[in-house]
């Protein structure tokens, strides 16, 4: 009975693990896109000046 109980925590700590892992690495990737985004302008307006 005891395994029964605690079957629905590690569940749910998976679940919850998963879910802060997949929100940590959206947010990583948006970071990673927004300075790329800044890195890819800084450079067109650094090559329209020469």
């Amino acid at each position: 009975m005891n395994e029964a109980l605690q079957a629905p925590i590690v569940s749910q700590g998976l679940a919850m693990t998963a879910a802060v892992l997949l929100v940590f690495v959206s947010v990583i990737v948006a970071y990673l896109s927004t300075i790329e985004w800044k890195d890819r302008r800084r450079r067109r307006r650094s090559r329209d000046r020469n």
